[in-house]
């Protein structure tokens, strides 16, 4: 425990924090309570009142993918995930190997994480709020409240379901960028279905998801500050970090028009023999990494990395090995 808790220390000390800060998200913030109270004097009511005298025609639809909003699942399959990366990592024989499964690895116990730990924030605030569900609607009304009761009954708010959703989905937009509004489409869906089978309120709802969705995005950048599956853009928002294909490069191989990625992450290593083992016209070539650096530190004697930006570098002579180790960010 300890020597994990030095390494997260040392991954936190390397990482140089980006410029983040809680005013650039505190007007999301307003907006949603607002959104929230709006949804509680405006829709609770009315739907309530819709669900108990009518039968939904999307009722068979919710009730299908209601369930999908139960974390047991997500639990247990991350879990699972955890175990087979750590033992792959450790029986894996090569570099690559070891990095894909650690990066797996981090994926499942970042996804874990958000569900475990948004829900039980959840959890807890809907037994002190203590509010009264749909069911109940004609004895309490839509402010019906009983804190602490002890039943399942007055605990509506927010929607532990829609906690779940909002978790897992915000966890996978970041994670998958590209598919972030197909997520964004699930999550209403799946948020509320709860409301389509008269489980909840839509404010219930509409505040699961808020909290279930920041939970994910804070706990990103929590990992990205600490250099585990997230980087931390210029702006400090998450980045993914994404695992780059690896391939030893010939020895002398000419380059004669080279560009490198961003965020390729190089390993130029060292000849016993000769060094160094890249080669340039003069000083120009270490000047132009250097000057591109994103970040740069030094593994051992014979190897050291650097991140370096998109800029064109000048022409590579020679190369005795050079091989990508490391993340891409998108």
């Amino acid at each position: 425990m300890n020597r994990m808790i030095e390494a997260l220390t040392r991954r936190r000390k390397r990482c140089k924090a980006a410029n983040f800060s809680i005013c650039r998200v505190w007007p999301w913030a307003l907006v949603l309570v607002n959104l929230i109270v709006l949804a509680v004097f405006l829709l609770d009511a009315p739907v309530a009142s819709y669900a108990r005298k009518n039968a939904l025609l999307l009722k068979p639809i919710g009730s299908t993918i209601t369930d999908f909003g139960d974390s047991g699942w997500i639990i247990v399959t991350t879990l699972v995930i955890c175990i087979e990366a750590i033992v792959a990592y450790r029986l894996s024989p090569t570099l690559r190997g070891r990095f894909q499964a650690a990066f797996v690895g981090h994926m499942a116990a970042y996804v874990f994480v958000c569900v475990v730990f948004s829900g039980l924030i959840a959890n807890l605030l809907k037994r002190l709020i203590g509010r009264a569900r749909p069911t109940l609607y004609d004895d309490f009304g839509i402010l019906g409240f009983k804190t602490l009761a002890g039943s399942s009954r007055f605990e509506s708010f927010p929607s532990g379901h829609a906690t779940t959703v909002g978790a897992f989905m915000m966890a996978m937009a970041l994670i998958a960028p590209p598919y972030r509004l197909l997520f964004l489409v699930m999550g209403l869906w799946l948020g509320f279905s709860r409301v389509i089978v008269g489980a909840h309120y839509p404010s219930d709802v509409i505040a699961g998801l808020a909290l279930g969705a920041w939970f994910s995005l804070f706990t990103a950048i929590l990992f990205a500050r600490h250099g585990l599956l997230f980087a931390q853009g210029q702006d400090g928002w998450p980045v993914l970090r994404r695992a780059v294909p690896l391939s030893l490069l010939p020895p002398d191989l000419d380059y004669q028009k080279g560009r490198l990625p961003n965020g390729t992450l190089l390993s130029f290593v060292q000849s016993k023999s000769k060094s160094p083992a890249l080669e340039a016209p003069g000083s120009d070539m270490i000047a132009a990494v250097r000057k591109t650096a994103i970040r740069y530190w030094r593994q051992s004697a014979l190897i050291s990395r650097s991140f370096v930006s998109g800029r064109k570098i000048r022409p590579i002579t020679r190369v005795i090995v050079a091989k990508t180790i490391g993340y891409q960010r998108p």
